[in-house]
């Protein structure tokens, strides 16, 4: 029997905010982001904004992504059943620097921690849950927009918290189809990771919270909630091999490769919900439409789109880079 092909660790997250201009200075002014990408949903009929945001390049696991939602009018519900929380790494000698950095513009922050991490708890504008984790050795290349020194900067995912009511069948689709570890718990959590390393490492890890209590969490678009999370694979045969797997747990709703421009998906609901990606980045990855010293500098216009140009730029609301 050949050997399951791996989750390599988190390739993008993609979340449901609300004004783009909103959530554009939000990710590239206080959190420091760079903007790699901005373009529009490939999916549906009416146009909404999918910005990028990363690393100089938008490496794999130093990827945010945004459907800013307000536009369309479309609200949604925490609860269970959907990823809940989006952890950021930065160096653990930098949680002073970013508790300061938050507050002075704004925000409420918090302290906490999991696992023996210490972690700064805020939320982004329109009140999705974020954390900033303090790592002591996180090798990925972070942005520097030169407000935040390099040292100090964000180097892209740690971990997402996904709320589930029980968690019997996510420990089955986790471990046989997801190809994840359980490696601890603490409390109501428990948390995977991906990859060979004896340690987890920042961007390969899942942790989930059992939360009974709370409601059902929407599934549509719609502002407030995270709508899926990716992970890498190596290659389309990799990606096959996790779709032929998954299928064969019974997951027979994992959808068809979907061309995304810059990449290449299968979907999946997990069983407590929430929408899990397998992603393959293509090789050109986001030169493909702008050169490597021009990423997300101006917008894109998708090809679902392009015999409505037109009517794309006059609906959009103004973005002000």
């Amino acid at each position: 029997m050949a050997t399951p092909a791996p989750i390599r660790r988190h390739h993008h997250i993609t979340l449901c905010t609300g004004g783009a201009q909103e959530d554009y200075d939000f990710h590239t002014k206080v959190l420091s982001l760079k903007s790699v990408k901005k373009t529009a949903l490939y999916d549906g009929d009416v146009p909404i904004y999918h910005l990028y945001y990363g690393n100089d390049l938008g490496e794999e696991s130093t990827l945010l992504t945004t459907f800013p939602m307000r536009q369309s009018g479309r609200k949604a519900r925490k609860g269970t059943g959907q990823i809940r929380t989006l952890s950021l790494s930065v160096p653990v000698s930098a949680l002073g620097f970013w508790r300061k950095r938050l507050t002075s513009h704004g925000f409420e922050v918090r302290e906490a921690g999991r696992f023996g991490e210490r972690a700064l708890q805020f939320q982004h504008p329109c009140g999705l849950d974020y954390e900033l984790v303090g790592i002591a050795d996180d090798g990925r290349k972070p942005y520097s927009n030169g407000e935040v020194p390099a040292e100090l900067a964000i180097r892209g995912t740690h971990a997402i918290v996904v709320s589930v009511r029980e968690h019997e069948t996510s420990n089955e689709f986790m471990t046989g189809g997801w190809t994840a570890r359980r490696i601890a718990e603490d409390g109501r959590f428990v948390r995977y990771a991906f990859g060979d390393s004896p340690t987890p490492q920042p961007g390969q890890i899942v942790d989930f919270a059992l939360e009974p209590e709370l409601p059902q969490a929407s599934w549509t678009y719609g502002e407030g909630i995270v709508h899926h999370c990716a992970f890498q694979v190596d290659d389309y045969t990799a990606q096959d091999q996790v779709k032929f797997r998954l299928e064969g747990m019974g997951f027979t709703d994992c959808s068809e490769r979907k061309d995304r421009g810059y990449f290449d998906s299968i979907y999946v609901r997990t069983p407590a919900g929430a929408l899990f990606e397998a992603t393959v980045s293509k090789p050109t990855g986001f030169t493909v439409d702008e050169n490597i010293d021009q990423l997300g500098t101006s917008f894109q216009v998708p090809p679902p789109f392009r015999h409505r140009t037109k009517e794309l730029m006059e609906y959009l609301e103004p973005l002000r880079y």
